[in-house]
């Protein structure tokens, strides 16, 4: 399937939004079935042009979703397309590039809503990345995901997202896609409880004061529960 062209990231919200409405919804088909209607790139105008109608036939003629979705379904998801109900100023801002280069950690977090940790790597619609040190927080950028799904190979797209960052927190992953992770030199972090982004990294900073094995190598620095193994070898 053909990569989706680039998009504003008001159009990505609004497609995620949409997508995450519709039962059975797979993101990519339903994205290229969006181009294949109205043309690409997707356009506020074109989505502001979708009925219920269209979208049931686009979703049924591409066999996207199963024919019976729900009509409230249906018209949620044309209300979200529209741009209705759908708030950009709840993004967070990022503050401006990182400022120590190499030196800091990038921590990338999987949200769906405002400055939260509360998505899955398969199906967030964005990546925070934050530069943090251990006493400085610093938001560098907001990395939609919708590009991303529209990939042959999502989940290694969805890595190249975030493979300058050294942490990736996700409220889940799968196996598969963990692994494509690690291969960017990025450690995926599990945090099923979720919450907001800046205490996650507000505890990922209590760790660095004295890191724990896995952190002291994303740290580049020597983990203190292994230094009295060092200190034993050397008196030896």
């Amino acid at each position: 399937m053909k990569a989706v062209p680039a998009i504003s990231r008001e159009l990505a919200l609004r497609i995620g939004l949409a997508a995450r409405v519709l039962p059975g919804v797979d993101l990519r088909s339903f994205v290229q079935a969006l181009g294949d209607k109205l043309g690409t790139p997707l356009t506020e105008e074109g989505l502001s042009r979708v009925t219920v109608a269209d979208l049931k036939a686009i979703l049924q003629g591409d066999e996207v979703v199963e024919p019976d979705v729900p009509a409230a379904a249906l018209k949620e998801a044309v209300r979200l397309l529209w741009g209705e109900g759908v708030d950009d100023e709840d993004l967070p801002r990022p503050e401006g590039p990182a400022l120590n280069p190499g030196e800091a950690l990038m921590v990338g977090i999987a949200s769906n809503s405002e400055e939260n940790l509360d998505g899955h790597f398969g199906s967030c619609l964005r990546f925070l990345v934050y530069e943090v040190t251990r006493d400085s927080v610093r938001l560098i950028a907001v990395r939609p995901t919708l590009a991303a799904d529209g990939e042959e190979d999502r989940n290694a797209a969805r890595a190249a997202l975030i493979a300058d960052c050294h942490v990736l927190y996700v409220q889940s992953i799968g196996g598969p896609a963990a692994a494509k992770v690690v291969r960017t030199g990025a450690h995926p972090v599990k945090a099923p409880e979720g919450g907001p982004a800046r205490a996650a990294i507000a505890r990922l900073q209590e760790s660095m004061q004295a890191p724990p094995p896995w952190l002291a190598r994303v740290m580049g620095v020597e983990a203190k529960s292994l230094a009295r193994f060092a200190a034993v070898e050397e008196a030896e």
